[in-house]
């Protein structure tokens, strides 16, 4: 792309542009989450004026840097999309955020019965009356009466709540009861992240779902003895109110995560996973939903209309591009790795700059399959030959949704850097012994992975684009 010469006026305007304005007029659906929006197609990253956070790689910033991210855009090609383009759409400046002092956690107050929430959780949601009223008994769900500020209307609805180990209220979910109009579901102001919705039973065995809903749906679906097991539901994806639970609990050793079946789901289960093995919990496993969430599998199982699951577009790609990376190997001059790889980066490097997306594809899966060679080969020489299909599904096995985020125009850099490393651990003088060979060996399989996932990010973000254009008019329809 030429070079673009903004003005500091011009920086300014694209750098105080409102992300939620901005991502509706690109499409995008935003979920309310208290004073932020989390976006539909992402639940780790939230948008708060013209600041973004994500929660799953901590990391944000402000409107440049996110158009960047998630658009895969230059710098210049960002400020001129934030700006509308030279005579486009003018977005508009997110409000100033006032610092508002923090509230203190205050449960809604009480309706004197449950009438609406029982209706909409039995009638609406399908959930066993049995299953509802022991969270009831147990103070973990109520229905509140909150009166607007003019004190003309009243409003009721669900309240989910989580207490700490002493009883205490610090946690608690409010969601509308309604199915027409607006609806809505938040974290109470001032809660405790740590202490939401859960229920703890005198097994080893843990159970975490996104929201609270879904935990419940679970429980209607498989009642037989589910008191004796601890149950979460995080109000979202973050990993806290989880390891909280197993702080509590040490004889919690057994962790099922069953969140949603959809993109933001099996990305968060990835990387909750990741966050267990380190906290040294080693029997984890993922139960998934037949249809997009637990309790779209109990509509289903009364022959209702259900919202089906939604694969990952990088779990549909990573087959096919790991088929054809595989199938490069055996044609690769692995002898020449050491001047090939390197080129194969600059040359991917300037099609990226020159918008020519192919040939970079093919530059990043051609050393894919260099690396994948050299792996291969150093696997033969320790006496463990692999076949082509074999490479290929150790390839795949790699290829993690939650670890292959953010923009490809960084990636020609992290991929030179991680060469480098893997040179000089294969240019290292002397005698390796088994484990040394070993380490190499995965050195070069981990290259290979890194070449890998930007062919699968780049087509997974093509699919996921078009997936987003055939639903929006299904979206309409529905209202």
């Amino acid at each position: 792309m030429p070079y673009i010469h903004f003005t500091e006026e011009q920086k300014l305007r694209a750098a105080s542009v409102d992300l939620a304005e901005f991502l509706r007029r690109q499409g995008e659906k935003l979920i309310r989450s208290g004073p932020e929006y989390r976006l539909s197609s992402d639940h780790s990253v939230t948008v708060r004026g013209n600041e973004w956070y994500d929660h799953a790689a901590k990391q944000g910033g402000g409107p440049i840097s996110f158009v960047q991210q998630f658009y895969n855009l230059s710098y210049p090609e960002a400020v001129t999309r934030l700006l509308g383009g030279a005579q486009g759409t003018v977005h508009a400046p997110a409000p100033k955020q006032k610092e508002k002092p923090k509230r203190e956690f205050t449960l809604p107050p009480a309706n004197r019965d449950m009438r609406r929430v029982y209706a909409y959780l039995l009638n609406r949601r399908f959930l066993d009356r049995d299953v509802v009223s022991a969270f009831v008994r147990a103070g973990l769900l109520y229905e509140s009466r909150e009166i607007s500020k003019d004190k003309t209307r009243e409003y009721h609805n669900a309240v989910f709540v989580g207490r700490d180990g002493d009883g205490a209220a610090r946690h608690a979910h409010k969601r509308s009861v309604n199915d027409i109009g607006k609806t809505f579901r938040i974290n109470i102001e001032g809660s405790d992240p740590r202490c939401s919705f859960h229920h703890t039973g005198s097994s080893n065995r843990l159970y975490v779902f996104e929201a609270p809903i879904d935990l419940l749906s679970f429980l209607t679906r498989y009642p037989r003895g589910w008191q004796e097991h601890s149950f979460v539901a995080l109000c979202g994806t973050s990993e806290h109110a989880m390891l909280w639970m197993l702080e509590r609990n040490p004889n919690l050793r057994t962790v099922c995560l069953c969140l949603d079946h959809d993109a933001a789901g099996i990305e968060a289960s990835g990387r909750l996973t990741e966050i267990l093995h380190k906290h040294g919990y080693d029997e984890v496993g993922v139960i998934q939903p037949e249809h997009k969430d637990w309790n779209e599998d109990l509509k289903a199982h009364r022959s209702l209309p259900a919202q089906a699951a939604e694969e990952h577009p990088q779990l549909i790609i990573s087959p096919e591009v790991c088929g054809r990376i595989s199938r490069r190997v055996e044609g690769s001059r692995r002898d020449y790795w050491e001047q090939d790889i390197p080129n194969l980066i600059d040359y991917a490097k300037i099609c990226l700059r020159w918008k020519q997306f192919d040939r970079a594809m093919e530059c990043m899966e051609h050393a894919s399959a260099l690396a994948l060679a050299v792996y291969g080969r150093e696997l033969r020489q320790m006496g463990d030959p692999r076949s082509p299909e074999e490479l290929a599904e150790v390839l795949y096995r790699r290829i993690l949704p939650h670890q292959n985020r953010g923009s490809l125009q960084r990636r020609p850099a992290e991929l030179a850097a991680q060469f480098q490393g893997v040179l000089e651990k294969a240019s290292a003088p002397g005698i390796r012994d088994e484990s040394e060979k070993r380490e190499l060996a995965d050195s070069w399989l981990e290259l290979a992975v890194s070449f890998a996932k930007v062919p699968v990010k780049y087509e997974a973000d093509i699919l996921k684009q078009q997936q987003k254009q055939t639903q929006q008019p299904i979206q309409q329809e529905m209202g």
